[in-house]
């Protein structure tokens, strides 16, 4: 059976193919990623079934520095966008295969023209959709404060543009309070599109604190301005609760953003002008108002004053018709007054009379009632402790009787004698010592010795 090294059968199919293709052939595809190194560009090139999920066809290609170096900045002026992940490009390549590398495209040229479709084509998609969805004029269709003057601004903070914003509406001629807060995102580059869109949720849970949403950058190329592109940031513009200005400082090209917006202006700078002007109509409509206020007040003033006049004195006249009848009356019923108040004073006397003697013999009853129970229970309570009382008395006299006959001193009038040591009571002879001295206590007084011997008592 015959064989080939691998080396051999890998240059038996490049030769293959650079016979079988070997001019240079016009593709399209979609860059699924690339990096640039030394000057020398690498793709990896995919194309995806018509549903756009599934990846059906994958290829590296490169284009070498000495192409990179012309197609790149051509490609950039024609399009307004650098070479990145996710565009679609029309390349024309040649076939290589390196018995190391294996198979590649060596791309030679570029169609811009084609990539210019291509972004056509996706904006017109993505408007295309959100018509679909209901949400392109959202955000048109809202009625902005004609005082807007709290601003939640989404811009670099160190980007020129907003800085011009912010010292226009801080130093505008007429001093209107701006409030503009700083909600800080990046605004060009891979990751523009994240930060912007996590700038507008913060403003959203922010609540309804602000009149006004502003997005400004400063200038710079078309291609940094991709991600006012993104169905994810245009779509967040046209549903957003707040009207929103967009002022992008590039005064060609209109991105999506600057469709849906409810105002699109071209700079930072237009954008506070516009601010202003707005805030500026309000004030001077509110003039005009008060001038028209003013010239009315002086035609109506002098008819106003004479029919004032005359009704002052209509009703001075209805005034002193009404208050003589009112005399009138008063008088009538305060006659009617003093003699029904007499007659229920006189009443009401009586019966306070009546109250207080009724009151005098209740009391004197229920005293009498109350002497007799008191005699009656002090004669029960006599009755009934009587006896008791002379049985304890009793027992208390024999008590006293033998506490007398066990009294110390009734003991010692008998002969006996107390030994003490120390203050103690001796009670036994093992408690005393030869030497010791102690006292010993009489009926008529006491005698002080010392101990010569002790002998205790043997049983």
């Amino acid at each position: 059976m015959e064989s080939y090294s691998l080396s051999a059968f890998n240059r038996f199919v490049r030769q293959t193919l650079e016979q079988t293709l070997p001019g240079m052939y016009w593709i399209v595809a979609e860059i699924n990623e690339i990096s640039i190194n030394k000057g020398h560009c690498y793709m990896e090139l995919i194309e995806k079934d018509t549903s756009g999920e599934q990846i059906v066809a994958k290829a590296r290609a490169n284009i070498w520095a000495y192409h990179f170096r012309m197609l790149h900045p051509y490609f950039k002026t024609m399009t307004g966008h650098e070479l990145s992940a996710g565009l679609k490009v029309m390349l024309q390549v040649n076939v290589t295969f390196h018995e190391l590398y294996g198979f590649s495209l060596q791309v030679t040229d570029l169609n811009p023209s084609f990539t210019v479709g291509e972004l056509a084509l996706q904006k017109q998609g993505i408007l295309q959709q959100l018509e679909a969805e209901g949400v392109i004029d959202m955000n048109r269709g809202l009625e902005m404060e004609e005082v807007p003057l709290k601003i939640a601004v989404i811009s670099s903070p160190t980007a020129a543009g907003y800085g011009d914003f912010s010292d226009q509406l801080r130093n505008n001629p007429a001093g209107y309070a701006f409030r503009p807060v700083l909600f800080p995102s990046v605004m060009q580059g891979n990751e523009a599109e994240n930060s912007v869109a996590e700038a507008l949720e913060k403003i959203f849970a922010c609540g309804e604190v602000f009149d006004v949403v502003v997005i400004i950058r400063g200038g710079g190329s078309q291609s940094d301005l991709n991600c006012f592109n993104s169905y994810r940031i245009v779509a967040s513009i046209a549903q957003f609760p707040v009207p929103v200005i967009t002022g992008i400082g590039h005064e060609r090209d209109e991105t999506l953003a600057d469709k849906v917006a409810h105002t699109a202006l071209k700079t930072p700078t237009a954008v506070a002008e516009y601010l202003i002007d707005r805030v500026a109509a309000f004030d001077d409509s509110l003039w005009e108002l008060s001038q028209q206020l003013v010239e009315t007040v002086e035609i109506l003033l002098p008819s106003a004053a004479e029919h004032v006049r005359e009704q002052s004195h209509q009703l001075h006249r209805i005034l002193q018709t009404a208050i003589h009848r009112q005399d009138k009356w008063m008088m009538k019923y305060a006659f009617r007054f003093n003699l029904t108040s007499m007659e229920w004073l006189l009443h009401k006397q009586t019966e306070a009379q009546y109250q207080r003697t009724a009151l005098r013999s209740a009391v004197q009853n229920a005293l009498s009632a109350r002497r007799n129970a008191l005699a009656e229970s002090e004669l029960h309570v006599g009755n009934t402790l009587r006896p008791i009382l002379n049985i304890e008395k009793m027992q208390i006299e024999r008590t006293e009787d033998k506490l007398r006959l066990l009294n110390p001193e009734h003991l010692m009038e008998r002969g006996y004698s107390i030994t003490c040591s120390g203050g103690r009571i001796v009670r036994s002879i093992h408690e005393l010592t030869e030497g010791q001295t102690i006292e010993t206590r009489f009926r008529d007084g006491s005698v002080g010795s010392v101990v010569r011997s002790v002998s205790p008592e043997t049983k």
